[in-house]
C-alpha cells in the first residue's frame, strides 16, 4: 500500500508536468502525434506497471550468491537458466499485478468519480487496441524476465548485487519511458529509442494501449519485443553456462 501510494503521488506530479507542457507549448506539443489524453493515461499506465520494470536482481538470487546457498541450484537436476527465469517471473508478477489493480481502480474509476475525468486513466480506444495490448504486455513480461536475469548473471559472476543495480536503475527508467513517454524525446533520437530493447519493457505496450501505436506500427512494436526477448535468452542462455563454470561459491 505504501508503494501504491508512492505511485499515485508520483502518478500526479508527470501528469501536472505533462499538462504544463502540453498547454503551455502547444506547437512543440503538436510535433509530437501523441495527444495530452494520451500521454495521460500512459503515465498512469506506467505507474501500474512500475514493478515490471527490470531495474533490479532477484532478491533471492543476490541473497544465494551472497549466502553460498547457489550451490543447491547448481546441484539441481534442472536447467538453472530457466528455473531462475521462472523464478524471476513469478517475483515480478506477483508485485505488479495487485498495484496495477489498484492503479486502475484509483486513476481510471475514482477520478471520474471525483468530477476529474480530464485527468483519468481512459480505456483503449477500441476491442483491436485492446487485444495487442495484451499480446504486448505478455512480452513485455517476458522481456522484462530476460532483461533481470542478465542483471542475475552479473550478480553471479561480481557476487554482488550493489553495484549492478544502482547502473541498472537509471538506464531503465530513461530507455523504457518511465521518466518521460518515448514519443516526447527529440524527433533525432525517436527511432532509435523505439527499437532499442528496453522500449519494449513498457513504451510499446503502453502505446498500444492509447492508441498512439496502431495497425502496422503497433505489429512492428510487438514484432521487436519478441525479437529482443529471443535475442537476450540465448544471450542470457550462453553467458550464464560460462559463468557458472568459472563460479566461486563463499558463504555456508
Amino acid at each position: 500500500m505504501a508503494g501504491f501510494a508512492t505511485q499515485c503521488w508520483f502518478g500526479a506530479v508527470r501528469v501536472m508536468v505533462l499538462a504544463a507542457f502540453y498547454l503551455g507549448a502547444p506547437e512543440a506539443a503538436a510535433g509530437t502525434s501523441f495527444d495530452l489524453s494520451q500521454a495521460v493515461t500512459y503515465t498512469w499506465l506506467a505507474q501500474g506497471l512500475l514493478a515490471l520494470l527490470p531495474w533490479a536482481a532477484d532478491p533471492d538470487i543476490a541473497a544465494a550468491v551472497r549466502t553460498g546457498a547457489i550451490g543447491y541450484d547448481r546441484l539441481r537436476p534442472v536447467d538453472a537458466y530457466a528455473l531462475w527465469y521462472a523464478r524471476t517471473a513469478g517475483w515480478m508478477t506477483a508485485r505488479v499485478a495487485p498495484r496495477l489493480g489498484l492503479m486502475a481502480l484509483a486513476a481510471g474509476v475514482a477520478l471520474p468519480l471525483l468530477g476529474q475525468a480530464e485527468w483519468a486513466w481512459k480505456p483503449p480506444p477500441n476491442a483491436s487496441a485492446a487485444l495487442l495490448f495484451i499480446l504486448s504486455l505478455s512480452l513485455a513480461a517476458a522481456l522484462s524476465c530476460a532483461v533481470v536475469m542478465l542483471i542475475n548473471i552479473v550478480v553471479v559472476a561480481t557476487l554482488n548485487a550493489r553495484g549492478v543495480n544502482s547502473l541498472a536503475m537509471p538506464v531503465v527508467i530513461v530507455f523504457s519511458g518511465s521518466l518521460l513517454p518515448l514519443p516526447l524525446y527529440p524527433d533525432a533520437i525517436r527511432a532509435a529509442l523505439f527499437i532499442q530493447p528496453l522500449a519494449g519493457v513498457l513504451d510499446i505496450p503502453n502505446r498500444i494501449y492509447s492508441g498512439a501505436l496502431a495497425g502496422f506500427m503497433a505489429w512492428a512494436g510487438i514484432g521487436l519485443q519478441a525479437f529482443w526477448t529471443f535475442a537476450l535468452i540465448v544471450a542470457g542462455r550462453l553467458w550464464l553456462r560460462r559463468v557458472v563454470r568459472r563460479l566461486e561459491v563463499q558463504g555456508g
